[in-house]
């Protein structure tokens, strides 16, 4: 039966600019682990007085349970990051790399070629390490100015990052940029040199209302992971009142349930997670099924329900 793997990765991405007691996010990481979810984005090692929302990083990975086939990740910034990271026996830590010059000099105060450089430097402390290394590429469809990118514009990046054998990437519409086709020119593009579509992460944004028909179009493509956040939750710590949220766990969820593809997830106990994560959170109710419920059916997995002119990419 064909699968998708989800990454949450609503600890670090609701939590960066909306600070919480470290017990609120330890019951949401649990929450997330016993409804099935396989990945988990855990919260950032950067600087406190950059990101206060997350000064606890280290606090709540030493909380968090432990069970076997999850996995547990992070985002880091630098040297100083990626250290705290491997010590916190995080499973992967994310660089933090931008397909934007001028978003790279805001987010880091680096330019794409120094944070390239810094990366060479980051491969070598974590060779050898239990904590694999992986790149980010934000806004690698767009944003936050100007056109849509191509896969020309962003392939000199990703033949860079293969350059200094890092193979993990996250492609991240960061400023929901993202339709349809231009995923599907953007996957076909570059899946053969990740080996295959399997092998590629992508963050979908759904800051422009495109998010589902993007997840549908990335199943059907057969990426292997999708980046989702819970109630649709996210804020930039620079800019805490913008639609920065990632796409709906539960909704995306739905839809693959729905199209016949395994997730592994209990999608009615993450309708409700996703219901309490909004009440800790405070904030203006976002997605369609936490609402609604989901769609009433004998068996959303069962390989009957594999629609007949379903064929995965």
């Amino acid at each position: 039966m064909v699968s998708v793997r989800i990454r949450d990765i609503s600890p670090r991405l609701a939590f960066q600019a909306r600070p919480v007691p470290t017990a609120c996010k330890i019951e949401l990481i649990e929450r997330l682990i016993d409804v099935g979810v396989p990945a988990i984005e855990v919260t950032s090692f950067v600087h406190p007085d950059l990101v206060p929302g997350l000064a606890d990083a280290e606090e709540v990975f030493r909380r968090l349970p432990r069970p076997a086939g999850v996995s547990f990740e992070a985002c880091v910034a630098n040297a100083t990051g990626l250290r705290r990271a491997i010590d916190a026996g995080a499973h992967t830590a994310w660089f933090l790399l931008s397909a934007d010059e001028d978003f790279s000099l805001m987010n880091t105060g680096r330019s794409i070629e120094q944070s390239l450089a810094l990366l060479d430097d980051l491969q070598a402390i974590a060779d050898g390490t239990d904590t694999r290394l992986g790149s980010y590429v934000i806004a690698a469809f767009g944003g936050p100015l100007g056109t849509a990118r191509t896969p020309q514009d962003i392939q000199p990046l990703l033949d860079r990052l293969t350059t200094l054998g890092i193979h993990d990437w996250i492609l991240a519409d960061s400023c929901g940029y993202a339709a349809p086709r231009q995923i599907t020119t953007m996957i076909e593009h570059i899946a053969p040199q990740a080996g295959g579509a399997q092998n590629l992460t992508v963050q979908i944004h759904d800051s422009r209302g495109m998010g589902i028909a993007c997840i549908a179009e990335l199943a059907r493509l057969g990426v292997g992971t999708l980046d989702c956040s819970l109630a649709g939750s996210g804020a930039h710590p620079a800019a805490p009142q913008a639609r920065v949220g990632g796409v709906c766990t539960e909704d995306a969820v739905q839809l693959l349930h729905l199209t016949g593809i395994r997730t592994g997830i209990d999608l009615p106990a993450l309708i409700d997670t996703a219901n309490w994560l909004a009440t800790q959170l405070g904030a203006t109710p976002t997605g369609y099924v936490r609402h609604t419920g989901p769609v009433p059916t004998r068996d959303l997995q069962a390989p009957s329900a594999l629609p007949q002119s379903w064929h995965p990419g």
